[in-house]
């Protein structure tokens, strides 16, 4: 059960060419890339430099560069339903159309987002015709594998969430879940276009397959609730391969966290699992 997280360097044709330690987080990435023919740009295998790029995405408006990497993550997603490599060309022609000039950084975030809010990363697999194909890169949740490649996208969220309650001491309040999700751009208050509603799939979906348990915390006005592991997620996983992923998503070694590290080696030794 393993999950790495690599950030795929861009290179575009001048050839001049990281995260709160408990959790994972968005983080801004400075490249550049130039206009260029189609066959040229936005290759994953070159680095263009850095202030190039920085212009181009500072003339851009903000919220047209968040758009532009959802409706790319959308793009990818779908594709890789039919597993079958997609074509740069395509992502050229259907998605990225007039922002050549940001390409590679929209592949960054793009990439970024589905690793981290879908455990999923975008890889090139034949450098010369320009295919990618998305792999998952989560810890493997032992689901059935006729189930596997649709649930992959709700897999990633879960355990995005099995990681916040183990690192915050094993349980998490309802309202510091959907401020994290926020950040990944999932917001449990609209509708999104993967997970469709986000709030039921996380309090009652995962709750009702005992992934996750949420309940009311007495006391509390206005009311608040806490999620903690279900028992199943306990079944399928383990907090030392929770911590791996984490510490891979960090570049860090998973004993920089010296009391979730001593945690996870003791209910490995417990279990038996190495």
């Amino acid at each position: 059960m393993q999950c790495r997280h690599r950030f795929l360097k861009q290179r575009c044709p001048r050839k001049s060419v990281t995260k709160d330690p408990a959790l994972p987080r968005y983080v801004d990435f400075s490249i550049i890339v130039e206009p260029m023919e189609v066959d040229e740009e936005c290759s994953l295998t070159q680095t263009p430099s850095s202030s190039q790029l920085q212009r181009n995405v500072q003339r851009r408006p903000q919220s047209q560069m968040e758009a532009k990497v959802n409706e790319l993550v959308r793009f990818l997603l779908v594709k890789d339903q039919k597993k079958i490599p997609i074509k740069r060309a395509d992502i050229l022609k259907h998605v990225i159309k007039d922002y050549k000039d940001v390409c590679p950084e929209l592949l960054k975030r793009a990439n970024q987002t589905l690793q981290q809010v879908f455990g999923m990363e975008l890889v090139e697999i034949d450098p010369k015709s320009h295919s990618y194909i998305l792999i998952s890169k989560l810890p493997q949740l032992e689901r059935e594998s006729s189930k596997e490649d649709e649930d992959t996208p709700k897999m990633g969220l879960l355990t995005v969430i099995l990681s916040l309650i183990f690192m915050k001491g094993n349980v998490i309040k309802e309202s510091a879940v959907w401020e994290v999700l926020r950040r990944l751009r999932v917001d449990p208050g609209e509708k999104h276009k993967v997970f469709g509603d986000v709030k039921k799939l996380v309090t009652e979906e995962f709750v009702r397959q005992k992934y996750l348990e949420y309940n009311r915390l007495p006391h509390t006005e206005p009311p608040e609730s806490e999620f903690r592991w279900g028992p199943r997620a306990a079944k399928e996983t383990s907090k030392k391969q929770i911590l791996q992923f984490v510490a891979k998503m960090q570049s860090k070694d998973p004993t920089f966290w010296t009391s979730q590290y001593n945690e996870a080696e003791t209910e490995a030794n417990a279990a038996g699992r190495h």
